[in-house]
């Protein structure tokens, strides 16, 4: 499987999932602990990929999305944004309904 292939099956799989540098437990950046938080306190489960773990993935996936940093969040395999974006939308509330419907969607 290619990384193309690899990138389609994780979002395809995972209706909610962040590509970020570290993991939920242990962020290795400000930008993916904040957004991170952000997504935990939608109260749902979410899938992702530590990018430090695969550097192929890291840069595949800048083309991929078109969006040159990380995090990057994903819901029902649409790019939602990065940091400052999942940041808006957490403060407004439109994340955890985002996060919401797509958990739904995925018990259905």
């Amino acid at each position: 499987m290619d990384i193309n292939e690899q990138i389609k099956s994780q979002l395809e799989e995972n209706p909610i999932i962040i590509y970020m540098k570290g993991t939920p437990q242990a962020p290795q950046c400000g930008f993916s602990s904040r957004t991170v938080q952000a997504l935990m306190a939608c109260g749902e489960r979410f899938a992702f990929v530590n990018i430090l773990d695969n550097q192929e993935l890291r840069e595949e996936l800048k083309s991929y999305s078109n969006w040159p940093t990380y995090p990057q969040l994903y819901i029902n395999g649409e790019l939602v944004g990065g940091c400052d974006i999942v940041l808006e939308l957490s403060e407004s509330g439109e994340l955890a309904e985002m996060v919401k419907a797509a958990a739904k969607e995925q018990e259905a």
